[in-house]
């Protein structure tokens, strides 16, 4: 008899009640008080909702300062002896096409800006052209002036200040003259506008994409709406518990985008997951009608002891993985793993709570608006699985080791581009498009210089921060001599206070462009020259250099306890050795192949017009560790999915390539939406401005393209069958005998 003529058969015995574990007596409870349940929940977004805005007027940006750090030293001592330079100095760009720096009403514009920017708070001075370098600080053309002002505060805090500051010279522009800020903060201040905007087009985009795929994969549009609510609702809880995080923590844009993207492809995945195996159970028990409240209830408490525990051991996996970030020891990172696990830990909670008491109401209303016959799923029939799957799986399964050596070597090839992968730290500035910060910034560039958007601070004191002795401030000023005289450097411009020296250093290439990169490392290798004097390098290039090596550094560390987790995790959820040690290298391959493709294409440039950007020739320095976080979590979705229900028909049956088979037939449909939706929420932010977040989606969408189509759809099979019996092979441990190991393994599944 062939296996699907078995699982029909199967299929229409009858069905005892079930014996529950934890979760299911939970999912029990949750149908029995629905009310109460979808009563509190509603009342739980709503609360989000409403706390949307108050989140985000308390975004910053993001923080690469590296704790204890040369830089962070020079923020301090900056504070401490030059407080009118400020911890940060940005730069007020005056311009008219109308009139000259010598004109009076250019004159009266640029003293008002000025005196507008000395009285915003948060601003320690601010130095014009007439009072300080006129040579330096108005362009050739003399229609343009710039005027220095120094920011006080934490690298978040002064985007606040930045913003306000831009505000109050905004005040004082007329059509003739217009004044605008820009410098690092300000950057920050407006890309986290734009950030909120792509943000919001990715999911204009990606939302409705997703829905038409949960119609298509549930059949019907009742049972579509759930996995949307659920995930609207987690979100929403979400978005309030990072608020109430904001009393404590300091949040930027990247996170809310970050958590967002993520917690939406896992929450719509994961509730799809369960109104699936909800409706199979409804299937099997033959329940027409909504009075049949045991026989409903019973399914929901079903679905949640089955796939309700795949899903929560999915979002552990994904909540450690994403945890692993805090060993890095960065203050943005440490934002990102927070928002992460507090959004999934939302969208799990909805999906064991809410979830279950909204298929309770529904009942069979859930295949409402149904498809045709022929485009619904088998579990809302009483019909077997399709048995193309079967087939496929088999085909594989008759030739494993061809399969699994053209699966393997496309996925080497794929990642072969990682060995010459290149790091750096784009602030992009390209897409600041007409916010007043990118006006700002095309001024500077076109009439002094990148360079002088965010210069090197180089700060001498004497031992223990004394002042210099006078031999050492000889020194100094022949070292700040010496810098001048590098042909990558525009100016050197030293200040005296105390007996202490600062060197603002001005490149001629962007803060943010590899060869300031590289000219800030050799400053900061030649300041341990000078002698009688501690100097230390600071400024935003010197900054991005520490974040690079702090990731570079730690980066071992996170992939080391992301494996040893899994594979822990892995060994208990599965209860084999060989599954969790394959699932840990399918893992692996896949999240190679995924950023081999990503260096190619935002590195090298492959398809740069096609995506809307132009090559930095290197990646967000810290994109390859969030990546490696995120989709190694991601990745275990699928294969947890399809070896639980492998699983399943292994400890009825015995039967190795059976279980393969009837795994595959089982998730195949399931799985490959679940990868449909989750590769549509991501690839929309493509569409994105803002250079990180293009590469963060485009990475994330070709890892779950690679996992949901080469990994799961052959290698995994391919291996399976090569492996056979010593798939499901777990070691006895002392004192425990085969029958109680078989107990705890077992898994009822109703016939």
């Amino acid at each position: 008899m062939s296996l699907p003529t078995l699982i029909k058969e199967r299929d229409r015995r009858p069905v005892p009640p079930p014996r529950l574990r934890t979760l299911g007596r939970w999912g029990a409870t949750m149908a029995r008080y629905r009310r109460i349940v979808l009563g509190a929940w509603l009342l739980l977004a709503i609360l989000g909702a409403a706390a949307y805005p108050l989140l985000h007027d308390r975004l910053g940006a993001p923080d690469y300062t590296v704790p204890g750090s040369a830089s962070s030293e020079v923020d301090r001592l900056a504070a401490q002896h030059f407080t009118q330079f400020g911890a940060e100095q940005d730069l007020l760009v005056v311009h008219s096409p109308r009139f000259t720096a010598d004109a009076p009403e250019f004159r009266a514009a640029l003293d008002r800006a000025l005196v507008a920017a000395r009285e915003t708070e948060g601003v320690t001075g601010a130095l014009g052209p007439f009072q300080g370098n006129a040579a330096t600080q108005i362009s050739p053309d003399r229609h343009t002036a710039l005027g220095i002002v120094g920011l006080e505060g934490g690298m978040s805090e002064r985007v606040a200040v930045a913003s306000r500051l831009q505000s109050a010279v905004t005040a004082v522009s007329d059509d003739d003259i217009r004044v605008t800020v820009t410098g690092y903060s300000a950057v920050q201040a407006d890309s986290m506008i734009i950030e909120t905007a792509d943000m919001q087009r990715a999911e204009a985009i990606g939302l409705p994409v997703a829905a038409a795929v949960l119609i298509l994969a549930l059949g019907a549009l009742a049972a579509a709406t759930l996995p949307i609510t659920v995930t609207a609702a987690g979100i929403a809880a979400a978005v309030g518990g990072l608020f109430g995080l904001t009393a404590f923590l300091t949040f930027d844009s990247l996170v809310l985008s970050v958590a967002t993207m993520i917690a939406t492809g896992t929450a719509i995945d994961y509730a799809m997951f369960i109104v699936s195996r909800f409706n199979e159970e409804l299937t099997r028990r033959g329940v027409r009608d909504r009075s049949a409240r045991t026989e409903i209830d019973h399914a929901v408490a079903v679905a949640l002891d089955t796939t309700g525990r795949t899903v929560l051991a999915s979002g552990l996996i994904v909540m450690i993985s994403l945890s692993s970030l805090a060993v890095v020891g960065l203050p943005m990172l440490d934002g990102v793993a927070i928002g992460v696990v507090t959004a999934v830990l939302a969208t799990l909670g909805a999906a064991v709570t809410l979830l279950p008491a909204l298929l309770a109401t529904l009942g069979p209303a859930v295949n409402r608006g149904a498809l045709p016959a022929r485009l619904r799923p088998a579990e809302t029939r009483s019909t077997a699985p399709s048995n193309a799957w079967a087939r496929w799986a088999h085909l594989v399964m008759r030739r494993p080791v061809v399969f699994g050596l053209i699966g393997v070597a496309v996925l080497a090839v794929a990642a072969a581009p990682i060995t010459g992968i290149r790091y750096g730290i784009d602030m992009g500035l390209d897409s600041l498009g007409d916010r007043p910060s990118g006006e700002a910034t095309r001024l500077v560039r076109d009439n002094f210089g990148p360079g002088l958007l965010a210069p090197l601070s180089v700060l001498a004191t004497g031992p223990d921060g004394d002042p210099l002795l006078s031999a050492a401030q000889s020194e100094v000023h022949a070292f700040a001599d010496e810098l001048s005289r590098d042909p990558r450097v525009a100016t050197v411009l030293p200040q005296q206070s105390a007996g202490r020296i600062m060197i603002a250093v001005v490149p001629k290439e962007a803060f943010d462009s590899t060869a300031v990169a590289e000219l800030t490392d050799e400053i900061r290798s030649r300041a341990t020259e000078v002698e009688g004097a501690e100097v230390h390098v600071g400024g935003t290039p010197a900054t991005f250099a520490e974040v690079s090596e702090r990731i570079t550094d730690r980066f071992p560390w996170v992939i080391a306890l992301v494996l040893t987790v899994s594979l822990t995790f892995l060994i208990l959820a599965f209860r084999s050795i060989v599954l969790a040690v394959k699932a840990i290298l399918l893992n692996l391959l896949a999240t190679g192949a995924a950023l081999g493709i990503t260096v190619a294409v935002f590195q090298h440039g492959i398809g740069e017009s096609a995506l809307g950007f132009q090559s930095t020739g290197f990646l967000q320095v810290y994109l390859p560790m969030l990546v490696f976080a995120v989709l190694f979590g991601l990745s275990m979705d699928y294969e947890v999915f399809l070896i639980r229900r492998m699983k399943e028909a292994w400890d009825r049956d015995r039967d190795n390539a059976a279980a393969v088979a009837e795994g595959l037939q089982r998730t195949a449909r399931p799985i490959t939406a679940a990868a449909a939706i989750m590769v549509a929420v991501f690839a929309s932010f493509v569409t994105a401005e803002v250079l990180e977040l293009k590469q963060i989606g485009f990475a994330l969408a070709i890892a779950i393209t690679i996992d949901a189509l080469v990994v799961r759809l052959i290698l995994v099979p391919a291996f399976m069958r090569l492996f056979g019996r010593w798939n499901w092979w777990l070691p006895r441990w002392p004192g425990r005998t085969a029958d109680a190991r078989v107990s705890e393994e077992s898994l009822p599944v109703p016939r």
